[in-house]
């Protein structure tokens, strides 16, 4: 049910008494309020288990804290939605939070996924690789893993202790001789044939095995075989079988933490200062460490622990698979609701615990030291960078300290490939959820025309912005645009501006200046003299980050546009032919040129192409004139 705005006559009334007006039409059922301002933006998000008493409270005159107070008093209008039950109430709310951002709700800012380790099983000899996103392909999956940094360390040191491959299928199927991971003792050259199908099934069972955290058997059948090997005097064997028990233990040893009495569990814990929160949390699967990652949730200086921590945890696992243990450093507010909500996504039990004693209150306290830790690491960063913003104005003019810059790069290899690039900073550094890539569409652009390409990215730019935030209330108009260019950069980018009605935006294009050396750059704004910053100056040091940052994700983007324009094929553009298809024929010909000059017979003769198929795919090579 959604209820309108009150009598425009209650709008002059106080917040509380506009809240109060809405009581009659409630009654005691669970479900979901908005509190809205005068522009009807959502203030803040809630659930409830009896709408009409949860209201009521905010009718109330006093007793509320300052945040609650200015939250009510702002309130103009108040919308509401029923539901069966509480628990449906909890994942509507944080739903909403999560697309609304409401501006008095705790709000998770890291929405990323974690990326997990996949043993695939579509091939006769599986690949070891990182995998990111839907488990959609068939294997057995282990994570999460908190970074793609713990990932990569992992699988560095599991290919040293199983020698599994992380080539792909193409790539197997096409090799004559060993790769140099073979050489180097990271394979065991399944592609050539060095392994049997049986050996390499067991180096696969046993990485399994040890990615489900039964390390100790693994670990002893393979110091067996060391000791056998070396009685036998097969001492290179020997050594290769030492080899791979060190790997393993240092994959243990930079793990750090690794519990006994806990096998599945996400250890979290919330530290609390001056306004702002770090929320740590260390990921515990099979009994292993498998790293532990940082957040920031937006929060008030006045909220409470219990309150912070329930936000996080449905934001956070709203996207993600629940462990079946949650262990906390603070008891939330709802604990059994919680537990409900998230059993049912799981479809099995979670538990939720804040110990006192024991293994668990170690790990929920050392959690809560790197919480406190990065906090005041983040503070001081963050003081930092207001000092750096605040000369940063001094230095280019403007009225205050910017709270967003938005900085523009291009990249292409003599035209090709080309792509523009946005990048984001403001008081908390880099905001690289907002970073975006531009693929540049102009069919009649000059090949390595830089002037043509930014005018294509910042009018698509300036375009959104009008359409998506015009009256600039949304936080999405930057306050200063930073332009990697000189005089001739700043003019276009100027016109552009003012062909769109934005010529109040403060813009600044930086240039190599004399002999293209970093700390030389010049400044060039619109009708302006250009001007330089001292060497040491540390604004100059913060403009030159802001410009590399720029350039490293322009190039990244370039790369990968590259990358995939290498990768494609003929067969991309033959219908019927997807992905699975499309690795299946180049496995079995070797290459797309192959299957052109393929015959009908050779295109039925692969696994899952069809005889209609086949003959679609014989008709795009060979009737297309």
């Amino acid at each position: 049910m959604c209820v309108t705005p009150p009598d425009p006559e209650a709008v002059a009334l106080p917040g509380h008494e506009r809240i109060q007006s809405y009581l009659k039409t409630l009654d005691n059922s669970p479900g979901v309020y908005r509190m809205l301002d005068a522009q009807s933006r959502v203030l803040y998000v809630g659930k409830a288990r009896n709408l009409r008493a949860r209201v009521s409270n905010y009718a109330r005159p006093g007793g509320h804290s300052p945040r609650i107070a200015r939250m009510i008093d702002e309130t103009a209008s108040m919308m509401f939605l029923t539901t069966r039950t509480e628990t449906e109430a909890l994942l509507l709310e944080q739903n909403l939070i999560k697309q609304l951002k409401p501006k008095y709700n705790v709000l998770l800012r890291d929405d990323k996924s974690f990326p997990n380790i996949l043993v695939s099983k579509t091939h006769a000899f599986p690949q070891i690789k990182k995998h990111r996103g839907a488990k959609t392909e068939k294997g057995a999956y282990f994570g999460p893993f908190a970074s793609a940094g713990a990932v990569n360390r992992t699988l560095n040191q599991l290919q040293k202790a199983f020698l599994l491959r992380n080539c792909s299928d193409a790539m197997f199927e096409s090799r004559t001789r060993p790769c140099l991971l073979y050489q180097i003792k990271r394979c065991s050259g399944p592609c050539v044939g060095l392994i049997s199908a049986a050996d390499y099934a067991d180096s696969v069972a046993d990485a399994e095995r040890f990615l489900s955290g039964r390390s100790t058997k693994v670990q002893e059948d393979l110091a067996i075989q060391m000791q056998a090997a070396s009685e036998a005097m097969e001492f290179e064997r020997a050594a290769a079988l030492r080899d791979r028990i060190r790997a393993l233990t240092q994959v243990q040893t930079a793990q750090g933490i690794n519990p006994r009495g806990v096998t599945e569990a996400d250890v979290i814990a919330l530290h609390l200062e001056q306004g702002q929160a770090c929320v740590q949390v260390f990921f515990i699967r099979s009994g292993q460490n498998w790293g532990n990652r940082d957040f920031y949730p937006r929060v008030g200086a006045d909220i409470e622990a219990g309150e912070v921590l329930q936000a996080f945890l449905g934001q956070f696992y709203d996207t993600r698979e629940p462990p079946r243990q949650l262990i906390l450093s603070h008891r939330i507010e709802d604990p059994d609701l919680m537990a409900e909500a998230l059993g049912q996504k799981l479809g099995r039990k979670v538990e939720i615990l804040v110990p006192r004693r024991g293994e668990k209150a170690e790990l929920v306290e050392g959690a809560a030291r790197n919480a406190r830790e990065s906090l005041a690491r983040r503070m001081s960063e963050t003081a930092t960078q207001g000092k750096l913003l605040r000369g940063l104005a001094e230095a280019f003019g403007l009225d205050a300290p910017p709270q967003r810059i938005e900085v523009y790069d291009n990249s292409h290899i003599q035209g090709a490939f080309a792509v523009g690039a946005m990048i984001v900073a403001g008081p908390e550094g880099f905001l690289k959820s907002q970073y975006r890539k531009f693929n540049i569409r102009g069919e009649d652009l000059t090949p390595g025309d830089d002037f043509g390409m930014m005018k294509e990215v910042l009018t698509r730019r300036l375009v959104r912005l009008l359409k998506e935030d015009p009256d600039r209330e949304k936080g999405l108009w930057p306050d200063l645009l930073l332009i990697d260019g000189g005089a001739g950069q700043v003019g276009a980018v100027a016109r552009i501006m003012a062909e769109h009605g934005v010529d109040d935006i403060p813009m600044v294009g930086v240039a190599k200046g004399i002999d293209r050396d970093a700390g030389k750059e010049e400044f060039h704004r619109p009708g302006q003299h250009p001007f330089a910053l001292r060497h040491n100056d540390p604004v100059l040091y913060f403009v030159q980050r802001l410009r590399d940052e720029a350039h490293r994700f322009a190039i990244g983007a370039h790369r990968q546009k590259r990358a995939r324009a290498v990768g494609a094929t003929p067969l991309d553009d033959v219908p019927g032919v997807g992905a699975k298809r499309k690795r299946a024929l180049l496995a079995h010909f070797g290459s797309a040129k192959a299957v052109s000059r393929a015959n009908l017979t050779d295109l039925k003769a692969v696994d899952g192409v069809s005889e209609a198929l086949a003959k679609a795919i014989y008709d795009f090579f060979h009737d297309r004139g």
